[in-house]
């Protein structure tokens, strides 16, 4: 076993040294985040700390602002302290780990890097999150055991949200020292970490930036627009919507500059060096300052009247959005197709011969994504052995760090190996010598159906090594069928004992199919296994129930329909809080709704740490219908010991607010914060791992004696309280700050949350919570102005507020 890691130091305030500070934070790591003394303090403040320490508390305050948040919840910024490299580096002698984030010029880390060996202790790990600088140049003068203990850490930015960890070691890195951080960068922070070797902008930005560069020169060569290349490039070539340009506006175009220039200078023999030239016209907007985002505007910007401009590279004036029409009717067309290699095929079209002469916005674009793909594949495989000896990690690299959902190497077995190969050639494309091998030794694709990956350097398959907890519900299951199964859902067998539900309707909707298979589900756990996950699949865990079909309902005024759908809901959910064995739910992304009410009936939770939860039903004018009003309010209830003398008045007005607001957690963490899930719950950092940490979680409950939890009921403010909410309603109304059915909705809330007129009169039982819930969210289906949100939200993705 390594040391552990518990405190750490991270001297650089900046963008990436806070958001670095941020996430060691949020893996309970304690942060001293320090930066240099403002330069010009007047003789007053040269003696006031707070003054001396100003840039690293600015640091810290700007991670506390960020938006998307840094931090998982604000109380985690109570682990970093701040303070300055001249007055603090004492206190860096406690710490196991130091991260440098300053500016990126060798002098400025010299000069770190020879204070911290006088201060550090020989355990601690010095770490540089430099983009490109070599080891060698950056460790000049530093001792052979400083050297043993350094290496580079490179974080992607924004840290919390980037999964990609690019490790870097010098030829003096201890392997202990390696090992220790590559453990604590995917045990500990959830990373995924790739092995690079030491040269310019490492495995990530050498052939990210590269593919982006090659994009703007291949759409000056073709004539397109830059909404052209980002249609393209975009999902149909399944890399994330930001595609090219948007993603530089993001990244910032200053940023970009200097990743190329750094290649440009640092790689004078590089084949495809003129690619990292940056266009006349991208220098230009870096000197008039349209660097994107943090500027205002970059390739577009959003105009006076809200429209999303674009910045026009012939004329450097900005214009209306463009491009070509039949471009941009083939990319929403591939972006509909869920999976990412057969949008690669369709977009490219490997059995076009005439690809390259026919004319046509389509055949263009096709000719633009197979010119763009084919150079930036053979790019990346002419780089394996340089900047890693991995094909696997240049494919983790761009699916964790670009967002990519295909690296170069997988999108090549996607097109067909020997396709791709043949076509490159005749199209003079240069391909390395490492291909031909591969090739004669009658190799067909890069990662084969038996579990291997070929080693372009050995010249043969290898076994893929992969992390046995990261595994996927495909992976896992059993059998050649699932257990149970219908139009909505299904149920497979995961092994050990251990049941999976998956819904498989559209964006994992609950529907009268999958509330029907939840409770068959239940009940084939209880009396063939050990306990239940439910695990989806897509991009989300689940937004909601499937809201067509209560407007079709509403709509056609069946009444009685909707009892039955929401009662069924309702059982389903208790089924599972009821349940023999553990039913753990795993949410991840958008969990709203009727999602969240899945999770709060599952009673156990194991969240990704990106999960953003809440019960948003009164953006389509109705409240909670699966027996959500009542399990949160229960948590609410839980969490206070027994004999305690609280106002459930209280308890039932933060409830009510978060309901009634649409609060949405921004974490997993921040979710239990609100009692969205139970302070118990787990929290898998690396949702990769989720499944498996799930599975882990069920395990232990069932091996641990479970039983399932007695029903509750509780005294609630009743009349009085629905007196008291509605009065602060009135004032909303009063103020323009709600409307009158914001009103409306609100009070049914109130009715269903203070357990009704009698609430107070003696214990609400569960069974006496659900009907009131049931019949105003019937009543609110009734409601005009509520159907009208329903209709707004099915045409328009987003709420209508009337």
């Amino acid at each position: 076993m390594s040391l552990p890691i518990r405190r750490a130091a991270v001297v650089g305030a900046g963008v990436m040294g806070s958001g670095i500070a941020a996430h060691l934070a949020n893996a309970g790591v304690q942060v001293l985040l320090m930066d240099i003394i403002p330069p010009g303090l007047g003789d007053r403040e040269k003696n006031d700390r707070a003054a001396r320490n100003r840039f690293a508390a600015g640091g810290l305050d700007r991670a506390l602002k960020a938006k998307p948040a840094a931090f998982f919840h604000k109380d985690r910024a109570r682990l970093v302290t701040v303070g300055n490299v001249e007055d603090d580096l004492g206190r860096l002698e406690d710490c196991d780990l130091v991260i440098e984030a300053v500016i990126e010029q060798i002098e400025p880390k010299r000069a770190l890097f020879e204070k911290l060996e006088r201060v550090t202790k020989s355990t601690c790990i010095v770490a540089s999150n430099t983009s490109g600088l070599r080891i060698a140049d950056m460790t000049a003068g530093r001792s052979e055991g400083f050297r043993r203990r350094f290496l580079v850490m490179h974080f992607f930015n924004p840290v919390r949200y980037m999964k990609l960890l690019e490790l870097v070691g010098g030829p003096d890195t201890a392997p202990a020292t390696f090992d220790r951080v590559r453990r604590f960068g995917r045990d500990v922070l959830g990373k995924g970490v790739v092995v690079g070797k030491d040269t310019p902008n490492f495995i990530g930005n050498r052939v990210g930036v590269h593919a982006l560069l090659l994009a703007v020169h291949l759409m000056l060569e073709e004539g397109l627009s830059p909404e052209d290349v980002d249609g393209i490039t975009g999902e149909p070539l399944g890399h994330p919507k930001s595609a090219s340009f948007r993603t530089a506006d993001i990244v910032g175009l200053d940023t970009l500059v200097h990743v190329a220039e750094n290649c440009v200078t640092s790689l004078p023999h590089d084949e495809d060096r003129p690619v990292f030239e940056v266009p006349p016209y991208i220098r230009s907007m870096v000197e008039k300052k349209l660097l994107g985002d943090k500027a205002k505007g970059g390739f577009y910007r959003r105009g006076k009247d809200g429209a999303i401009e674009t910045l026009d590279p012939k004329t450097l004036e900005y214009r209306a959005r463009g491009g070509d029409k039949e471009i941009r009717a083939l990319c929403k067309e591939l972006a509909a197709l869920e999976d990412p290699a057969e949008r690669i095929r369709r977009l490219v079209d490997m059995g076009d011969a005439a690809g390259s002469t026919a004319q046509g916005g389509k055949a263009l674009a096709r000719r633009f994504a197979w010119r763009l793909l084919s150079r930036s594949m053979a790019y990346a495989a002419r780089r394996v052995g340089e900047i890693t000896d991995d094909i696997t990690a240049i494919d983790e690299a761009m699916r964790w760090g670009y967002n990519w959902e295909l690296g170069p190497f997988e999108t090549w077995d996607a097109l067909g190996f020997d396709a791709v190969v043949d076509r490159m050639e005749r199209d003079g494309v240069s391909v390395p010598a490492s291909i031909g091998r591969m090739r004669s030794v009658g190799a067909k694709a890069f990662y084969s159906p038996d579990g291997r990956v070929f080693d372009l350097l050995a010249g043969q398959y290898k076994p893929l090594v992969t992390d046995p907890r990261v595994a996927t519900l495909t992976v896992l299951r059993k059998g050649g069928a699932p257990v149970l199964k219908n139009d909505g859902a299904e149920a497979w067998d995961l092994g050990d004992g251990v049941l999976g539900l998956t819904f498989k309707s559209k964006a994992n909707s609950i529907d009268a199919d999958v509330i029907k298979l939840i409770g068959e589900a239940v009940a084939k756990a209880e009396t063939e296994f050990r306990g239940m996950v439910v695990a989806n699949r897509g991009e989300h865990f689940c937004v909601g129930a499937n809201l067509f079909l209560v407007a079709m309902a509403a709509g056609q005024k069946a009444w009685g329909d909707l009892q039955s759908m929401i009662g069924n809901f309702q059982l389903a959910c208790q089924r599972m809080k009821y349940a023999a064995v553990p039913v753990v739910a795993a949410p991840y992304g958008m969990t709203l709704g009727g999602g969240l009410e899945v999770c709060l009936g599952a009673g156990h939770v194991q969240a990704a740490a990106e999960t953003y939860a809440g019960l948003v039903e009164v953006g389509v004018g109705l409240i909670p219908g699966g027996g959500g009003n009542m399990n949160l309010l229960w948590h609410a209830f839980a969490g206070v010991p027994e004999g305690t003398n609280v106002d459930p008045y209280t308890l039932v007005t933060q409830v009510f607010k978060n309901i009634a607001l649409a609060r949405v957690a921004t974490s997993a963490e921040e979710a239990q914060a609100l009692g969205y899930f139970g302070a118990e719950s787990g929290v898998s950092f690396d949702r990769a791992r989720q499944l498996a940490d799930a599975k882990a979680r069920i395990i232990g409950l069932a091996e641990s004696g479970y039983h399932p939890p007695a029903a509750r009921a509780y005294v609630l403010p009743g009349e009085s309280g629905i007196a008291t909410l509605t009065m602060m309603i009135d004032t909303l109304v009063a103020a323009g700050q709600a409307t009158l059915h914001d009103a409306k909705i609100a009070t049914k809330l109130a009715e269903v949350l203070c357990g009704g007129v009698g609430g107070s009169a003696r214990e609400v039982t569960e069974s006496e919570m659900l009907e009131l819930e049931r019949e105003a969210f019937v009543s609110l289906c009734g409601e005009p102005k509520s159907q009208e949100r329903m209709q707004y939200m099915l045409m328009n993705n987003k709420p209508l507020r009337n």
